[in-house]
């Protein structure tokens, strides 16, 4: 069918109509494009289809600075310019709000600033993760390929921090090899790279079981001038996996990065922002909006390994800091003992189960993709707290969770500033500052 392209969706597809007026979401299409589509699916209120032609290029449409950018699914939106990426990224907060939280839609608007760009539109990345396929015949280590490509071998990553952006190809030849020879399985590869620091560390994801521990690190180390390499052994189903065991199989067993004036290791189960230079922005706006001091006692939650935490640390006299995730917290306290802060109450366990039993006058929370919990949002409303600054990577569960808060009827929104910490795909984090009435 011939399409002509509206807007991008929240998601790597952009949203064109049919002749019947169907929403239709189009793979490969750039808003003002005129396009050839071949439909892959069809539902009752909507259709799925791909680009074929372009039949009259969009202005927005550009030649991505990726060779891979047709065929990997890591950066689906690189053949929009960067100008029509941000102003795509902003009109979907600001949509979350109005459908999602039922804001009004002049007030979503005045809420939502301009979104940030802290970061180069390419190489900005210090992580990304190699996929493992093995056929009849060979092993394939590469990049999740963009829809059923399977795994797609590249060259380098132009997302990637330019001093690193062949890491890939050493990476995935030396694990080639090793698996071949030895003929071991891999769930996956996690590669992260710092410029700050210098260090590499390799990650890899497996079943327990026999493996070639020494050949594995002096292999990497060889090939990617590695200062740690890891086993992860994890079990269960595909999509849910739980680590039962890492190994340190050289080096350091963990990799470490400067942040915010601050320096934080981090396993490799533990997460950390992809982008530490725009992760670095996120800091200084939950600062600029909380503007702790010396009095204040401060609450963390979802902390992950700190990197809230050490900061607010540094400034308020008190942090209850509370994290699920058990690696993490160990990276936290880490952190903590390695940065000479006593200040802090570090918790490992659920944010509602084990909410500090204190009076804060500033809270940070920064959930998972999933948001907060009802009863989450119903403890915090209670806090005498002057303001709460809600760390998002997910438009509509933040939209969904504002509307709980401005309903319980404590906290009202006061600002929401979109960052970019992921230029070519979809993904927009947003930092939320809510006030006391």
């Amino acid at each position: 069918m011939r399409l002509e392209i509206e807007r991008m969706a929240y998601g790597a597809d952009a949203i064109a109509r049919d002749e019947a007026g169907k929403t239709v979401f189009v793979a490969g299409g750039v808003p003002g494009d005129v396009v050839e589509a071949e439909v892959t699916s069809e539902a009752s209120s909507y259709s799925r289809a791909r680009v074929t032609e372009v039949l009259e290029p969009s202005a927005d449409r550009v030649r991505p600075a990726c060779p891979y950018a047709d065929v990997c699914g890591g950066c689906p939106w690189a053949h929009m310019a960067y100008d029509a990426q941000a102003r795509a990224k902003r009109e979907g907060v600001v949509d979350a709000l109005r459908r999602i939280g039922h804001f009004d839609p002049e007030r979503a608007d005045e809420l939502v600033g301009t979104l940030l760009s802290p970061s180069d539109e390419w190489g900005y990345r210090n992580k990304i993760e190699l996929a493992f396929e093995r056929g009849p015949k060979r092993v394939t280590i590469g990049m999740h390929g963009a829809g059923d490509a399977g795994v797609v071998k590249v060259g380098a990553c132009a997302l990637l921090d330019k001093k690193f952006q062949k890491m890939p190809k050493a990476v995935s030849g030396a694990l080639t090899y090793l698996a071949n020879s030895h003929g071991i399985r891999l769930d996956r590869v996690g590669i992260r790279a710092s410029r700050r620091t210098g260090e590499v560390e390799v990650a890899l994801w497996t079943q327990p079981g026999p493996f070639p521990r020494a050949q594995a690190a002096k292999i990497l180390g060889d090939a990617a001038k590695t200062t740690s390499v890891v086993r992860v052994m994890v079990k269960g189903p595909t999509k849910a996996r739980r680590i039962v065991g890492v190994e340190r199989l050289s080096g350091k067993g963990s990799w470490g990065e400067q942040i915010a004036g601050e320096r934080m290791a981090v396993s490799a189960p533990s997460f950390f922002q992809v982008n530490t230079v725009a992760a670095e922005r996120l800091v200084e706006l939950v600062l600029e909006g909380l503007a702790p001091g010396e009095g204040d006692e401060a609450m963390d939650l979802y902390c992950g390994a700190g990197t809230f935490t050490l900061p607010l640390a540094r400034r308020a006299s008190f942090v209850s800091a509370v994290e699920s995730y058990g690696p993490a917290v160990r990276d936290l306290r880490r952190n903590l003992e390695c940065a000479h802060l006593e200040n802090v109450d570090a918790q490992g366990g659920d944010a509602g189960r084990e909410f500090p039993d204190t009076d804060a006058d500033v809270i940070v929370v920064d959930p998972p993709r999933a948001g907060l919990a009802e009863e989450v949002v119903a403890k915090l409303s209670k806090q005498p707290a002057r303001a709460i600054a809600y760390v998002s990577c997910d438009p509509a569960t933040l939209a969904r969770d504002l509307a709980r808060f401005e309903e319980a009827g404590t906290f009202e929104v006061a600002s929401v500033t979109p960052v970019d910490l992921f230029p070519q795909t979809f993904h927009v984090e947003n930092v939320c500052i809510l006030r006391r009435r």
